[in-house]
Parts: structure tokens; C-alpha cells; sequence
């Protein structure tokens, strides 16, 4: 499933719930009878933990709990689940992370369990197991400079709307949008975080969200964030989206195939990645864009194209260079192997090898990192006392197919951008930076796109305000632990730049 993404509403929402707010613990005149599955949720659950991140002892407490949303008669509406750690005796002006992921339909458990929490599942040597995942003390946490406050939409972990027929409200941008936003500013309210400096962090469409919510922030809560961190995020699907049917789209896919194949081999040079990535914008991108070559020229660039990609010349020359979906059962890994668009550098055992196409579960989304679901469910249960019979929910597929595209700026999925909220939030915001992170290859939200994005930001509002990173790997590139490494200390000297001082202090 291809990570989604829309446009996001900059007025009074019509159509989507409106949301009255209060915690749980403010809301036990409701009638039992009707919050429906809202039941079997606990109050919140907090508790006191100890860790250690580079030899420095951080004591802070862990709060497992629920936000409710009322509608206008006063029922209740829904609850969306969150886990919050704040680190005890902080500075009053630690900063504040608020996290999710995308989907639409994911939960949180990815961000949480994979990269920033103080708990981190480790899937063994080689970073595929699942079966046999083990959860340890992550000495990588952002606790060491953030506080963290980690989301999960409706739909997604453990929360819910009262009524099952009212979870499909929510399934749009803008009802997506506005009720993360409410979420973030009655967190902010009912702990007196107020004059905390704010972030945001997405993944996937959750780096779409950031940009959505940052702005709905702004405009019906009055908080202004400091910065966000997309994390593979999705910024203008027209280049993303059915990019082997246009010369641009395929060529800003290109050094992903590039990357993968030298990662594949083991062989991976960053200055023969910067030669993809001229070739792709070069002769690459006139060639694609012009009428087929022919003879000896074709035989030249179509073998360029072969070397560089794994992908078979005769398949490469079949497509006229246009690989599409053809890197999947094509890569040089042989018969029976298909690899994963979340990592076309990671292939397993092909389970249609009759079939000239990728018909399977993806290894990765479908794989191993399902693994991260079953792990947060125990690990809330037994680490943070958040005890529920209900089933924890992280990747809902039926979320993504029922989502709503319509909003500012468009109606479909091909029309997703947020180029201009981007724009908006740094012409708007002086202080506003933004650090965009990526794996080189990842064909799911590949860099080339973000890179062209950021290239054609007005240097007035980019300047040093805007960063792109790109690390070994693909779409969950911190399931590596040397790239997690990388990822967090660039993520600690992010928050550190715009602090001026040591956040972890």
C-alpha cells in the first residue's frame, strides 16, 4: 500500500465532526451506555521510569491515556489514544514533540517503537526478524533532547469513535487534520505546556499531516510550532504517484534504483550516487522526454540504465527506460526473489513466481514490522499498566481505502501537495525550520521528489532554515541501528540549533 496523502483545511470545517474537548478523567458523567467500544478503554495509566542515554540518567514519567472529542449535543464522539513522556525536573523551555505516523491508517507504534521512544524493538542481527522481535532500553530515545507526546489518529491504535458508523467522518485531511490539532492543543492545555517550544514529527502521510497540522495549529488553536520533522513524507504525490508514465517522475526515481542496487551488492558510493543522480536529471530525464533512441545511442543508454539499476537490459529497452514496477521481480536478484517498494535494496522468496508482476504482501509492511503492533499492545499493557481488552490496531487498510481527498487545493490523491503549506509556515513563521529525512531507497516516497521540492523553495524562505537528509536504507530506514544513529543525532542538532542551547539540559 502506497502511503497517501491530501489537503487540509484552512477555514471552519463544514463537514467533518465537530469536536467539543475535556480528558477522560473530566468526562466520567458520560453514560456508559453510550460511548459503545469507548468502554473498554482505562483511565489513564501514569507511571515513573529510569534510563540512561550516554552515561546521563534521565528520570521521567510515562502517561498512557485517551483525549475524548464530544459532538455538539455533548455525547461522545470518540477518543484518540496517546503516550506521552516527559522527562522530570526539565527546563521550562524543553522542547515538546508531538509524533505520528501516516497510512492513512497507521498508528504510532512504527515512531514509537522504531525510533524515538525509550523502548525500541529489536528485530536481531540482520533486521528482518519479527517472529522473534525482542523489546530493550533504546539508548538512541529523543527523550535525551525532547519531550515526546506520540498520537494515534481514529482508526488507529486505540482510538475509536462511540459509534463504528462515525469513524468513517474522520477518514478525510480535514477531519484528520482538525481533530490532531484539538488533540495537541488540549494536551497542551491540561498540562501547562503552553510556553513550551513545539514540534511536530510525521512519518509517511504522517510528514503530509505535519504540514496540514502545523498550519491548523496556527489558524484555530493559536499555537505556532517551531519547527517539523518529516520523516519519508509524502509533499506532491503529482511526482510521485504513476511516475513511470511521465519523463520527471521517473527520473526523480531514478537514484532510488541506484542506491538499491549498490546496496544490494554491498558496493554503495556516495559519489557514484551523485553520479545517478546527474545522470537522472540529465541525459536520463531529455532522453525519457523525447522520442525513443535508436541503434548504437540506444543500446548506450539503455545499458547505462541496466548497469546502474540491476534491472535487465532487455527489460530496460522493452519500457524505453521507463522502469515502473519493473525493479520488483527484476533486480539481479534472480528467479523467485521479488523486492519491497519500502526497500528495493531488501528482497525475499517471491511467492507467485509464475506471475510477471508483485502480487504478494509486501516483506516489509505486510512482514516483519507487523511485529511493532503486538509488541506495543504488551508493552502498554505491562511497561505503562494501560490494560485493554481492545485489540491495537496498526495498520488499518480499510482507513486508507475509505479516506476523503477533498479539501483546499484539490480532490484526488494526484492533486496531494503541501508545497504551499510549506511556504505558508516559513513566510508566516521566521523562526520555523524544517528537517526533512529520507533513505535512499525508498521507492515509496522516494528523496529525488522532497530534493525537488526543496531545490525550488524561494531561497528568502528556505535558506538555512530547511535541511534534507538522506541515509542508508528505505521508507523505515531506522530499522538499521547505524542509520538510526545518524537520523537521531541529526535530529538532536536540529533541536539544538533552534534551542541555541543543549535541549537535554
Amino acid at each position: 500500500m502506497r502511503f497517501l496523502s491530501a489537503i487540509l483545511l484552512a477555514t471552519a470545517l463544514l463537514t467533518a465532526p465537530a469536536f467539543a474537548q475535556a480528558s477522560r478523567s473530566e468526562a466520567t458523567s458520560q453514560s456508559a451506555s453510550s460511548d459503545g467500544v469507548l468502554r473498554l478503554l482505562p483511565g489513564d495509566s501514569v507511571t515513573e521510569h529510569t534510563m540512561t542515554i550516554g552515561g546521563r540518567t534521565i528520570d521521567y514519567v510515562a502517561t498512557a491515556g485517551t483525549l475524548d472529542l464530544f459532538a455538539q449535543d455533548g455525547s461522545k464522539a470518540g477518543a484518540i489514544f496517546y503516550t506521552a513522556y516527559v522527562a522530570k525536573n526539565g527546563a521550562t523551555d524543553r522542547p515538546l514533540t508531538f509524533a505520528f505516523n501516516g497510512g492513512p491508517g497507521a498508528a504510532s507504534a512504527f515512531l514509537h517503537l522504531g525510533l524515538v521512544g525509550p523502548r525500541i524493538l529489536d528485530f536481531g542481527p540482520d533486521g528482518d526478524d519479527g517472529a522473534d522481535a525482542k523489546l530493550t532500553d533504546n539508548a538512541l530515545s529523543w527523550l535525551d533532547f525532547t519531550d515526546l507526546v506520540l498520537i494515534d489518529p481514529i482508526g488507529t491504535g486505540w482510538s475509536r469513535t462511540a459509534r463504528a458508523d462515525d469513524a468513517s467522518k474522520y477518514y478525510s485531511v480535514n477531519a484528520d487534520t482538525e481533530s490532531i490539532a484539538k488533540a495537541i492543543a488540549l494536551y497542551v492545555a491540561h498540562n501547562n505546556r503552553s510556553g513550551s517550544p513545539k514540534y511536530l514529527l510525521g512519518e509517511s502521510y504522517g510528514g503530509f499531516r505535519a504540514a496540514k497540522v502545523a498550519g491548523a495549529l496556527k489558524d484555530s488553536q493559536g499555537i505556532i510550532v517551531s519547527g517539523a520533522i518529516m520523516l519519508s513524507p509524502l509533499l506532491e504525490a503529482q511526482l510521485m504517484f504513476n511516475a513511470d508514465q511521465f519523463a520527471l517522475g521517473a527520473a526523480l526515481e531514478f537514484p532510488s534504483l541506484a542506491a538499491a542496487n549498490m546496496d544490494r551488492r554491498n558496493s554503495f558510493d556516495e559519489a557514484q550516487q551523485r553520479d545517478a543522480e546527474k545522470f537522472a536529471l540529465g541525459d536520463y530525464l531529455t532522453t525519457l522526454a523525447g522520442p525513443p533512441p535508436t541503434g548504437e545511442a540506444a543500446n548506450a543508454f539503455y545499458g547505462k540504465i541496466a548497469g546502474m539499476t540491476g534491472i535487465p537490459e532487455d527489460v530496460v529497452a522493452k519500457n524505453r527506460g521507463f522502469l515502473g514496477s519493473a525493479y520488483a521481480k527484476r533486480s539481479g536478484e534472480g528467479d523467485g526473489q521479488v523486492v519491497s517498494p519500502y526497500d528495493a535494496a531488501f528482497s525475499t522468496p517471491d511467492p507467485y513466481p509464475e506471475s510477471d508482476y508483485d502480487r504478494g504482501d509486501d516483506a516489509i509492511l505486510d512482514g516483519f514490522t507487523r511485529a511493532y503492533g503486538g509488541a506495543f499492545a504488551d508493552y502498554a499493557r505491562n511497561e505503562l499498566a494501560f490494560k485493554t481488552e481492545m485489540t491495537y490496531s496498526l495498520l488499518d487498510s480499510d482507513v486508507s481505502r475509505k479516506w476523503e481527498w477533498s479539501g483546499r487545493g484539490g480532490g484526488s490523491r494526484l492533486q496531494a501537495s503541501v508545497t504551499d503549506d510549506i511556504r505558508q509556515l516559513l513566510a508566516s513563521n521566521p523562526k520555523f525550520r524544517l528537517l526533512i529525512a529520507h533513505g535512499y531507497s525508498d521507492l515509496v516516497t522516494p528523496y529525488g521528489v522532497s530534493r525537488y521540492v526543496v531545490d525550488h523553495l524561494p531561497t528568502s524562505l528556505a535558506g538555512e532554515r530547511v535541511a534534507l537528509k538522506v541515509y542508508r536504507g528505505g521508507h523505515m530506514f531506522y530499522t538499521r541501528a547505524d542509520q538510526r544513529a545518524a537520523f537521531t543525532a541529526d535530529a538532536k542538532a536540529f533541536f539544538t540549533v533552534h534551542s541555541g542551547s543543549d535541549p537535554a539540559d
